[in-house]
């Protein structure tokens, strides 16, 4: 009786590896951290980002370099009132421009955090932004051809599990539809914008 009973449970068990043998279950890879870098949206994504960190790093600089003139004229004036040939009204109206010049100096001090603070949450949000877009335009991307061959699971081979350990350890190569992405993806966005050359200068008339 022990020994049927075993057999049943058996039995059981494998009952839904054979329906999954018999479904026939079409399963597709895909790594879309190599679709991520791959596509040339990507690049152009990322040269947008550096230009616009490079011009708020510039009119950061601007106005560092303005901060430190402010301080210098600062200190000149403080140097000029430790004279001991400075005439009282002298002294008095050095000291007036110098604490007109320190109430403006923190001014500037303060609207500098605020740009920084603006424009580092400004620079993250945009990065966001496009990085969003991107994942969806591929996602968009891998649906139709998930759709279009009939894929009954697909699994993204660079996810990660929260122990840091890849979420699918090992997948068939003929499964990863990766490159099949990229190419569709690439070709929908066009070919990339060509530097333009400078017009060839026609050779100077030989004289007769």
């Amino acid at each position: 009786m022990k020994k049927l009973t075993l057999v049943a449970l058996l039995a059981a068990f494998a009952l839904p590896a054979g329906a999954f043998a018999q479904a026939g279950l079409k399963i597709g890879t895909i790594d879309m951290n190599r679709a991520f870098k791959e596509y040339s949206k990507t690049k152009d994504a990322e040269k947008k980002i550096n230009d616009a960190k490079d011009a708020a790093k510039k009119e950061y600089d601007d106005r560092a370099d303005a901060y430190k003139k402010a301080l210098d004229e600062i200190n000149k004036l403080n140097q000029q009132l430790e004279a001991p040939a400075l005439s009282a009204d002298a002294k008095t109206q050095k000291a007036k421009e110098r604490d007109e010049k320190i109430t403006s100096i923190k001014n500037m001090e303060r609207e500098i955090n605020e740009f920084r603070q603006t424009r580092e949450k400004q620079l993250q949000e945009q990065a966001v932004r496009m990085r969003d877009g991107i994942v969806k335009e591929i996602s968009d991307v891998v649906m139709n051809k998930v759709k279009a061959s009939n894929m009954d699971l697909v699994f993204d081979t660079s996810g990660v599990s929260l122990n840091g350990v890849p979420t699918v350890m090992f997948a068939n190569p003929s499964y990863d539809f990766t490159s099949d992405v990229v190419t569709l993806l690439n070709k929908a966005a066009g070919p990339a914008p060509k530097a333009a050359s400078s017009p060839a200068r026609s050779a100077p008339a030989k004289k007769p």
